[in-house]
């Protein structure tokens, strides 16, 4: 079997709660935060055992990564590559407040276009770093093995697109990740695009909304199940 590469985003924050634009601001995992990562690690575990674990350096996607670092037993290996996309002037504001100040960037943005004049990265400088870092650290992983990625909503999107063989700055056809869900790449065999899209928003059987519930009682019965 090829080898594969789960890409993972970490596990929410107060600013995924509050609604807040983050990019790189280094934020950490609330406490839900810290439990979706503990629950989704164990099922990664259990599911595609990784041999390699690399993560963003930003700290919200390093304590993701040592959930299943912990399981797995191998470091995490940190790459800034594998930051979110930088959003300048508008990281720490609500689309309330970045609408509000910048109309019209704003509306460029909301069509899936780059916004102008704010300090923010473009889709495709994101989506060439991010794959770049990607396929370097795939060169490791030998046929039947797993390499898991652990980074950030817009990145794994963008980079995603980008392994595709597709145009990030036009394709837009991949819904996000939610916080502490994951993707899998398996290399392709037929060579063109080199990777083939095998699992995208995947995590534990609950739906979104208990998923994001601080006082749901999230089933240990998934990663039981997977037991069984």
């Amino acid at each position: 079997m090829s080898p594969a590469v789960v890409l993972w985003r970490h596990g929410r924050t107060a600013y995924n709660l509050a609604g807040r634009l983050q990019g790189q601001v280094d934020i950490p995992l609330d406490e839900v935060g810290l439990r979706q990562a503990d629950e989704a690690a164990e099922m990664l575990h259990l599911r595609h055992r990784p041999v390699r674990i690399v993560s963003s350096d930003l700290g919200r996607a390093e304590a993701t990564a040592q959930a299943l670092a912990r399981r797995v037993g191998v470091p995490v290996q940190v790459d800034a590559r594998l930051r979110e996309r930088s959003f300048g002037e508008w990281e720490g504001l609500s689309a309330e407040e970045i609408r509000g100040r910048w109309p019209d960037e704003y509306a460029v943005w909301r069509a899936g276009h780059d916004p102008q004049r704010v300090g923010a990265e473009t889709r495709a400088e994101v989506a060439q770093r991010v794959a770049a870092a990607v396929g370097e650290h795939a060169e490791d992983v030998q046929d039947g093995q797993t390499l898991a990625v652990v980074a950030h909503g817009a990145a794994i999107t963008l980079g995603l697109t980008s392994l595709l063989g597709l145009d990030p700055v036009t394709w837009r056809g991949l819904v996000g990740l939610h916080n502490a869900h994951w993707s899998v790449l398996r290399r392709s065999a037929a060579g063109e695009p080199a990777w083939r899209l095998e699992e995208h928003n995947a995590g534990p059987a609950v739906s979104v909304a208990e998923w994001n519930d601080p006082g749901a009682a999230l089933p240990s019965t998934t990663a039981d199940a997977l037991r069984r």
